[in-house]
């Protein structure tokens, strides 16, 4: 069954959703309006992703090491080499790369791919931060070689800081949503039950269960590691958070940083502030509709916890989409990733609001006809 719902009771500009910290927000996207961005993609991988049942991005899960590499490739080529067609989850719903692609694709937006550590290198030019895939987060043994990663991506934030008006960071590593879930309960943000996930039946308790374990392992309680984020992504974490972290402190700095994603972005966010408190004041985070009404998650709920940074929403629709894929949207499969909100939002602000929804929409089933076919 379709789920309509829209959400009730927030301010929109054009298509924008200002879903918290309005002011702020409205005041943030007044910055990037009519502006010239980069979106840049941060891409890991974590064996977390090949728990059964924990990921959704892939049809199954010893694919989830194509994802990432697969996704950028569709956003810088507008095909996929490294695999046929595009990444799926295993009911056959494609990747939200199409999303990204589409809105870089309207507004000229440039890309750029960041790797934090992968599997399968992807078949377009990226930046290598010298971090390693992930390992299963169970194990308390997550991520190698986090505190260079952090450097190196500082350094990239700060000369990409030189290259645009602002910046737009994305990622995909599937697994993300729990290893994020690893990396708050770490820093003690109460998430239990609200992060998201890629599929309807949100599989918390798999989540808790995951991590937990890998706390265990470490002897290592709620909270425990709040002054600690290097050594949280290193036991619990993931290769992308180091990378992505890395380039918000560098970037944000000196210009605008819009971190595009969903509930990830809490982790991201507490590891930014744990390190360096004063770049908050030049971030928002930016997402899509289908998290704010997302009733198995809580993105507000998590982020109100840490830092009182804007949200913003991409108010994206799919419900009349003649494609069935893309009417699953709706129905709370996917939701975000590949910084789908983000660009979404960095296309409607460029073009000062000539590009909408609809002409989004528009262009995601013409890309979505020639990618996947007429499902």
């Amino acid at each position: 069954m379709i789920n309509r719902c829209k959400v009730k009771n927030v301010k929109k500009i054009s298509d924008i959703i200002l879903f918290h910290e309005e002011t702020r927000g409205e005041a943030f996207l007044r910055q990037l309006e009519g502006k010239n961005p980069l979106f840049v993609c941060t891409i890991g991988n974590t064996e977390t992703a090949k728990i059964p049942g924990i990921s959704a991005a892939g049809k199954y899960p010893e694919l989830t090491d194509y994802t990432p590499p697969a996704d950028v490739e569709l956003l810088l080529l507008g095909k996929c080499k490294c695999i046929q067609g595009v990444p799926v989850t295993p009911d056959g719903i494609p990747t939200p790369a199409i999303i990204t692609m589409s809105a870089l694709k309207l507004a000229n937006i440039p890309a750029l791919v960041a790797s934090g550590g992968l599997k399968v290198n992807p078949h377009v030019p990226f930046l290598d931060l010298g971090g390693k895939p992930g390992k299963d987060i169970s194990t308390g043994k997550a991520v190698d070689n986090v505190k260079g990663v952090v450097q190196k991506a500082i350094i990239a934030g700060e000369n990409l800081a030189k290259t645009a008006d602002y910046l737009v960071i994305g990622e995909s590593i599937p697994g993300g949503t729990t290893t994020a879930l690893g990396i708050l309960l770490a820093m003690g943000v109460d998430a239990e039950g609200k992060v998201s996930s890629s599929m309807p039946g949100n599989p918390h308790k798999l989540k808790i269960k995951t991590v937990e374990a890998g706390l265990k392992a470490l002897g290592v309680k709620f909270g425990a590691l709040a002054s600690e984020p290097l050594k949280a992504i290193s036991c619990v974490g993931d290769p992308m958070m180091p990378a992505f972290a890395g380039l918000v402190l560098g970037a944000a700095d000196k210009i605008p940083v819009l971190m595009a994603g969903g509930t990830q972005m809490g982790a991201i966010l507490a590891v930014v502030k744990a390190l360096n408190t004063d770049v908050l004041d030049n971030v928002a985070i930016g997402t899509t509709r289908w998290i704010l009404i997302d009733k198995t998650a809580d993105l507000k709920g998590i982020i109100t916890q840490i830092a009182d940074v804007p949200i913003l929403a991409a108010d994206l629709d799919f419900s009349r989409s003649k494609f069935e894929g893309l009417r699953a949207y709706e129905a709370g499969v996917v939701k975000e990733g590949v910084g789908a909100g983000g660009a979404a939002i960095a296309a409607m602000a460029k073009s000062a609001g000539s590009i909408t929804k609809d002409t989004l929409l528009r262009e995601i089933e013409k890309n979505y006809e020639q990618l996947v076919g007429s499902k």
